[in-house]
């Protein structure tokens, strides 16, 4: 443990004074090697995570490398409301018995496979990323997969990661899957027909390819899955004791749900029908559903706020928003894309691909958002390039979507599932357990990407 800490703070200070000699500001350099500190010690010390946080936020105050202000202000405490109000409705479907539900449905799937499993889940994954965002997809799916693997009896983890890789993808399918989508075609006109139209196929494309490595990757589990689906599915008595009706209470929190997701879905087109600012309706839509259901369910209030809820991971998020944050509000990360765009001269394929692959493994350790925030600007610099900017903006859709799944910490949808699995099962995953197949899947998909930017003039 002491030569983690010691190799930690020698890469974090190591950076910070590369950055100072680099031309670097003072602010700049602090924000970039106390953000390090905290990203490593996440990666090294995956249970200390929060501890790194507060430390970190602490020092860039105590550094005046941002103030109190603007850390509240870059902590995105929008999302952390959204996040709040979701697990609360999470929390009613759970009490109200909806994922027992789900259950019953898949084991009463005809002639369920191991793969068929894995095909479900993984195209369910993608389509609630779509219709609402990610962070919502993973809650639900994930709490159903506990379920399920709890009634086989199997290792819930790999099953856990292919939704996630199959949530990340489906988030750039649609302009609402992700924060980043809605960021990117306000700032460069694209509609969401685009999104539809370009956007989704190749997400679709790419959807298909994970399944196929993931298989591939947990074959073993799959056999022990498929035997544990040929032991419990021979015995319909077990499958009668878990068949769950959809009863009134169900019904009645499922068209909660449901009402949710279809305001959610169309928040974006209310904010522009209301004059509201942008994601306004987004983060309204489940406090009010919230509201309502600790109304409605007055005598459970509490435990859905203080048992549902994850504060755990909430607090990291906030924190590590606000550093995320530093480095734009310092212009650390200005001046590296600036630095960038230079470094590609006029060369619109070049750029693309510097564009595409520096946004996949920037928000592969980089919360997403902050890092299409610094390139947007840049990009909307080269109007002189015609009509391939647009190749530019698919560039930086998926890279900033596609790269959250080489890492443990890569997207928010990462960071909410291991944090329901550490929650519900008690089960901590390893930093190289992950990105082994996170980078296989994101170095992958990317390329593909790449290659539809670079030789599909569909794209221009």
């Amino acid at each position: 443990m002491l030569k983690k800490l010691i190799l930690l703070f020698s890469i974090a200070a190591g950076l910070g004074i590369f950055s100072y000699h680099a031309g670097l500001n003072g602010d700049q350099a602090v924000a970039i090697s106390i953000f390090s500190s905290s990203i490593l010690g996440t990666l090294l010390f995956w249970e200390f995570r929060l501890s790194f946080a507060f430390l970190g936020a602490a020092v860039l105050l105590a550094t005046r490398a941002i103030d109190l202000e603007n850390l509240i202000r870059f902590s995105s405490l929008e999302v952390i409301l959204f996040l709040v109000g979701m697990m609360v409705i999470i929390g009613l479907l759970k009490d109200a018995g909806f994922f027992a539900w789900i259950v019953s449905l898949i084991i009463r799937t005809r002639n369920l496979t191991a793969k068929k499993f894995v095909f479900i889940i993984s195209v369910i994954s993608m389509g609630l990323a779509c219709a609402v965002d990610e962070v919502t997809s993973i809650i639900f799916i994930v709490a159903a997969i506990l379920e399920i693997c709890e009634y086989f009896e199997v290792e819930p983890v790999p099953y856990i990661i292919i939704s996630v890789l199959a949530t990340n993808i489906g988030s750039a399918g649609t302009v609402l899957g992700n924060p980043i989508g809605i960021l990117i075609a306000t700032k460069s006109g694209l509609t969401f027909e685009d999104f539809i139209v370009k956007a989704f196929p190749l997400a679709a494309v790419c959807l298909l390819i994970t399944i196929a490595i993931v298989m591939f990757w947990y074959k073993r589990s799959l056999r022990q899955l498929d035997r544990q689906i040929k032991e419990f599915g021979s015995n319909e008595m077990l499958i009668k004791l878990v068949s769950v009706p959809p009863d009134r209470q169900i019904k009645a929190a499922l068209s909660v749900f449901i009402s949710t997701l279809l305001l959610l879905a169309f928040s974006h087109r209310l904010d522009l029908f209301l004059g509201l600012e942008t994601n306004t309706i987004l983060l309204i839509v489940p406090l009010v559903a919230a509201a309502f259901i600790m109304i409605w369910k007055h005598a459970k209030a509490r435990e859905f706020i203080e048992k549902d809820v994850e504060w755990w991971t909430l607090l990291f998020f906030l924190l590590l928003f606000a550093q995320a944050g530093t480095l734009k509000y310092t212009g650390a990360t200005d001046v590296l894309a600036k630095k960038l765009a230079v470094f590609a001269g006029h060369s619109s394929s070049a750029l693309t691909g510097i564009v595409l692959w520096v946004s996949a493994i920037g928000s592969s350790i980089l919360d997403n958002v902050v890092l299409v925030a610094a390139f947007v600007p840049i990009i909307q610099s080269f109007q002189g390039l015609g009509s391939n900017l647009h190749t530019l903006w698919w560039a930086l859709l998926f890279g900033g979507c596609f790269g959250g799944n080489i890492t443990i910490v890569g997207s928010t949808a990462n960071i909410v599932a291991l944090g329901i699995l550490e929650k519900e099962k008690n089960i901590r995953l390893t930093f190289f357990r992950w990105f082994w197949i996170g980078l296989t899947v994101g170095l992958v998909t990317t390329t593909v990407v790449w290659a539809a930017l670079s030789f599909l003039p569909f794209y221009g």
